[in-house]
């Protein structure tokens, strides 16, 4: 019998998710159901393209904030909290206190990046 073993583990964003399954969707040519559900899932609720992502997560990564791991980063990419408190509903599911200087730092790096889609947009 098979024993899957487990080579690395690592938390995803949701736009990584969406670029796996469309590599995946390449790959195969066609999603099965629960894959087409994710994609259809992903597809409504991403907010950032890939660059964005990227541009934000090093802004988080550059902020050093010793707390601030990279689940919390992921998980922040999601979401995109424009506010404090949005920030502290994104991460109230984790054992993390941040004070208030941290918090509005993070905000202030995703309003950067937000400010910077609405003028390339224009």
């Amino acid at each position: 019998m098979v024993s899957p073993q487990f080579i690395e583990e690592k938390p995803l964003s949701l736009v990584e998710v969406h670029s796996a399954l469309e590599a995946i969707e390449k790959r195969d040519t066609e999603l099965n159901f629960l894959s087409n559900k994710t994609k259809e899932y992903v597809t409504t609720f991403v907010r950032l393209t890939a660059e964005q992502q990227e541009q934000l997560e090093k802004k988080l990564h550059g902020l050093e904030l010793t707390r601030l791991k990279t689940e919390h980063i992921k998980k922040i990419l999601d979401f995109v909290p424009t506010t404090v408190n949005e920030l502290k509903i994104v991460l109230q599911a984790y054992p993390l206190t941040m004070p208030k200087k941290d918090q509005e730092s993070i905000v202030t790096a995703v309003n950067d990046v937000l400010k910077e889609q609405k003028a390339a947009a224009t």
